[in-house]
């Protein structure tokens, strides 16, 4: 949209998110505000995850309990989650793979895993109402606000959605990689997490380019020391250029 300041568009701090930025934009023009946050950035294992949300200006009280996901217990965030997706006139999610978090650095898959969001809306939104981040690559409209999932409420219901998708992959990841604790703390660096790293060394879900993780590549990992030391030996010596069929 021509002559559009980003800057004149208000977005109050106050008790909890609002929809005041969104019927602001309404007001210029704007027929689709999509509110987008990430979850997992800070995580040594498993993806980052992104949402975005179209919310209904005239909404009303209906998502008076939406907050910043970090706020909100596990069940609440569920629960909320039910009636964003109820009430959203659209909402998707994205992810970005450890494999391109690695390859890109975690700020450019953090924008891969938005713009994917994005690209599954149902509604392909006008201008964009982001926590803290530009895509450079989008041409849209966007506005970047400090702490935009206390500020906005579109945000806060993105945080929402990606929050409770990450914790759900990243249960699945527990029962594919025991041993790790992903179900109890999601990838991040507990005390518990870095036990367990130091113990049975990174699976294929760490981020090999994070430093704690990165730090315990460089040593043969446990794992494969234990297999190594329990592998079953040949009956005898393998002579060169003889092959060994495994199934």
């Amino acid at each position: 949209m021509e002559g559009f300041d980003p800057g004149a568009i208000p977005c109050p701090w106050g008790s909890a998110p609002s929809l005041v930025a969104e019927q602001a934009l309404e007001a210029r023009g704007f027929t689709a505000v999509a509110g987008l946050d990430e979850v997992g950035r800070g995580c040594l294992a498993g993806p980052v995850a992104a949402a975005a949300v179209i919310l209904p200006a005239d909404l009303g009280d209906a998502l008076a309990g939406v907050r910043d996901s970090k706020q909100l217990t596990a069940s609440r965030r569920t629960a909320l989650a039910a009636q964003i997706r109820r009430h959203a006139r659209a909402w998707a999610i994205g992810w970005a793979a450890v494999t391109v978090i690695d390859a890109r650095n975690i700020l450019q898959a953090t924008r891969v895993a938005m713009l994917a969001a994005l690209s599954q809306l149902a509604l392909p939104p006008d201008v964009l109402l982001l926590d803290a981040i530009r895509l450079p690559t989008n041409p849209l409209p966007q506005i970047p606000l400090i702490k935009g999932d206390q500020r906005s409420l579109s945000i806060a219901a993105a945080s929402i959605l990606a929050k409770v998708a990450r914790d759900a992959a990243m249960d699945d990841l527990d029962q594919r990689y025991p041993g790790y604790g992903f179900a109890a703390h999601k990838g991040y660096g507990t005390p518990a997490h870095l036990a367990a790293l130091q113990g049975l060394g990174p699976c294929p879900e760490h981020r090999h380019s994070f430093a704690p993780v990165k730090a315990l590549l460089a040593p043969l990992p446990q794992q494969a020391r234990l297999c190594a030391e329990h592998a079953t030996p040949t009956t005898e010596p393998l002579s060169p250029g003889k092959e060994i069929n495994a199934v």
